[in-house]
């Protein structure tokens, strides 16, 4: 069973709501679980937010292409911003205690919690997302 879809998001907050349209087909079509829905569902919402927010800057005349693999035994999620890039290593520790607090700065650290894999490619500006299918 092989599955490829693509989403292409404007870089406005509202669009983030149709991953969950991407989501529930999937969900339909694979098969699998509310717990694991819920992963995706934080992780790739996410990747998506950040592509709009932090790599494209909320510029509505760039976008953010999602797309979605899966060969029936991995999910594979890749989110592709406009932006200038960035470097991951250099995003602040968010269990730090200068940084407990803050509002934002989490995204990475959660995909990282729940994705089986998470890879930054072409200087950061494109973001893998791999997850074994329960």
């Amino acid at each position: 069973m092989n599955i490829q879809k693509e989403l292409v998001l404007k870089s406005e907050y509202e669009e983030v709501e149709k991953v969950e349209h991407l989501l529930n087909e999937l969900q339909d079509e694979i098969g699998f679980n509310d717990e694991f829905y819920a992963k995706l569902m934080l992780t790739v919402s996410e990747a998506a937010t950040n592509g709009i927010v932090h790599g494209n800057q909320l510029d509505a005349s760039k976008k953010v292409v999602l797309t979605a693999e899966s060969d029936g035994k991995k999910l594979i999620f890749t989110s592709k911003d406009e932006g200038p890039g960035f470097e991951p290593e250099e995003v602040p520790d968010p269990l730090a205690e200068e940084n407990l607090l803050k509002p934002s700065g989490r995204g990475v650290f959660l995909m990282k919690e729940y994705a089986d894999e998470v890879e930054y490619q072409e200087n950061g500006t494109k973001l893998v997302l791999r997850f074994k299918l329960p």
